[in-house]
């Protein structure tokens, strides 16, 4: 498989950020903007409140979202890379429906650890038009989501999960149809790794040692027991009881490493397909896994008839 450099085609911000249009729309960033050794306007990627108001520019200008903000301590993930994700998931619906990118609300995406930024949703809702249901075993970030939507007017439903050992269960009800599901697992096995890792990345950048996250996070979107491989075998082993609700379940894997047992866990589940998307984003490759207990015809079929 090729290694890709560039962000999807579709992606707004594949030519890199347009300060002075960020700026335009939202005068409160250019307090935050400095210039780089080039002579180019950016920003110190360090700066917590640098990047949330980075990320509330860019929600404005390219998404249409007036009203964003996060409580601190909470998850601020970088817009360009998520949204990629939602693009190469539109590509994925594509494929089962006649190379055609599915819009409208028709489309059904669950969003598994939505998070206090509802990233997803937002940038999904804007690009595609599709209907989101969020969950999140968090009650602040849940409330945070629903604050976002309040202020914006959005349609998005919100579940909380109330058993954090259940992924789907408990949110998917009988009647529900989903054209696809997504999730950013948390993918450090405990919080002494997912120190360790910040450490690295501090140390990396020059900046000494601190488990400081300059993108935020809390213990739930960080790390869980046995971390991402076993977040997602749990994933796999609940879709098989939602095999035919849900035509593509998801999930982002952040060690490449992983992708060899995850499918093996697959096979055992006996998958019809499995898929895995690379992505990137400037030096930085990423990937998710999608897995389908659908054959071709029923895929089709299932997102031209799941308009409930």
């Amino acid at each position: 498989m090729a290694t890709k450099s560039k962000l999807h085609p579709r992606n707004q911000h594949s030519e890199g950020y347009d300060f002075a249009r960020l700026v335009a729309q939202t005068p409160e960033l250019e307090a935050f903007t400095i210039c780089n050794p080039a002579g180019q306007t950016t920003i110190d990627f360090q700066d917590v409140m640098a990047v949330r108001m980075l990320n509330r520019a860019l929600l404005k200008t390219h998404y249409d979202i007036n009203f964003w903000d996060i409580p601190a301590g909470y998850l601020c993930p970088p817009i360009p890379g998520r949204v990629d994700y939602i693009h190469y998931l539109a590509d994925l619906l594509a494929d089962s429906n006649n190379q055609e990118t599915p819009r409208g609300r028709h489309i059904k995406a669950l969003d598994i650890g939505t998070g206090a930024s509802l990233v997803y949703p937002l940038t999904g809702q804007s690009e595609y038009g599709w209907h989101f249901t969020g969950v999140d075993i968090d009650t602040g970030a849940i409330n945070s989501a629903r604050k976002i939507c309040k202020y914006n007017k959005l349609k998005t439903t919100l579940r909380r999960q109330s058993k954090p050992e259940n992924i789907f269960r408990g949110v998917i009800q009988p009647n529900d149809v989903f054209h696809v599901t997504m999730c950013n697992p948390p993918f450090h096995g405990s919080i002494e790794k997912a120190n360790k890792g910040t450490e690295r990345k501090w140390a990396n950048l020059g900046k000494g040692r601190s488990t400081k996250l300059n993108f935020g996070g809390q213990n739930a979107e960080l790390w869980c027991p046995g971390g991402e491989i076993k977040f997602i075998a749990h994933m796999v082993e609940q879709s098989t009881e939602f095999a035919d609700q849900c035509l593509w379940f998801t999930s982002l894997v952040s060690k490449k490493d992983n992708l060899q047992p995850l499918k093996r866990i697959l096979g055992k589940a006996r998958v019809a397909d499995c898929k895995v998307v690379e992505m990137a984003q400037g030096q930085k490759t990423s990937r998710f896994i999608a897995w389908t207990y659908m054959k071709k015809n029923q895929r089709s079929a299932f997102v031209k008839n799941a308009r409930t």
